[in-house]
């Protein structure tokens, strides 16, 4: 370990079969003081706190009754909001396993698969009051591509917020740096009476990630120019 800023740096050094890549991931997730915090306070990851800042900004956890959780893997997000509104049902999906959380359904599965949101919402059992998506599509290596594909969930995330959320309701999002684009900005607003971008401390300065919350659904299904969907089938969803 080395001195770095008053503080005691971890130095990871480059074994037999890790790459260097792998090695400044390591080195990274050892000092950051996010992953030390959500390891201390039983968070799964440190996801959990840009959830935690967001909601300290803009208050669309207080008085939640019921929460769809968009891409919950590893399920620190549920976590915060079963701590936070503890009587709250939720329920969450991913493609990947996610261990059991108290009082919280997931469901393993494809979000963009057609049955998808029936089954969400009979889990559920009522319409939500809060939608939160930290979906993100499986990266291929290309930017411009990553970012349409990413951009394709989160318009398929607010349709799916549109058409079950309770008046009065929120929706919260993940973007990518610039925030959301045109078309998806003028359906928030006609849907929704505040929409802000905000970059939370924990989200890394480095991260190309931005998140967009919407809050106040006017629950009239806002007739506009329509929201052009990707394909249900175009990418899996990763956190």
């Amino acid at each position: 370990m080395s001195k770095d800023g008053g503080g005691l740096r971890v130095r990871v050094k480059t074994a037999r079969k890790r790459t260097a890549q792998s090695t400044r991931w390591l080195e990274r997730q050892l000092n950051d003081p996010y992953v030390r915090r959500a390891k201390a306070e039983g968070y799964r990851s440190r996801a959990a706190y840009k959830l935690t800042e967001l909601d300290e900004r803009f208050g669309f956890l207080k008085g939640s009754r019921r929460v769809i959780d968009l891409g919950m893997a590893p399920g620190g997000w549920s976590q915060v909001v079963r701590r936070q509104v503890p009587k709250a049902a939720i329920v969450g999906i991913d493609l990947l396993p996610v261990d059991p959380i108290d009082g919280t359904t997931i469901l393993q599965m494809d979000f963009m698969d057609d049955a998808a949101p029936e089954r969400l919402m009979a889990e559920l059992g009522g319409a939500p009051d809060l939608v939160l998506s930290d979906m993100a599509a499986n990266t291929v290596g290309h930017p411009q591509t990553d970012a349409l594909r990413t951009m394709g969930l989160v318009e398929a995330a607010l349709a799916f917020a549109i058409e079950v959320l309770e008046p009065g309701g929120s929706f919260v999002a993940k973007v990518f740096a610039g925030g959301a684009d045109a078309s998806l900005v003028a359906e928030l607003k006609r849907n929704f009476k505040t929409v802000k971008h905000a970059k939370p401390p924990a989200s890394r300065k480095e991260s190309v990630e931005w998140f967009v919350v919407a809050q106040g659904f006017k629950g009239t299904r806002c007739n506009g120019p329509e929201l052009v969907l990707g394909d249900r089938h175009q990418g899996a969803m990763r956190n």
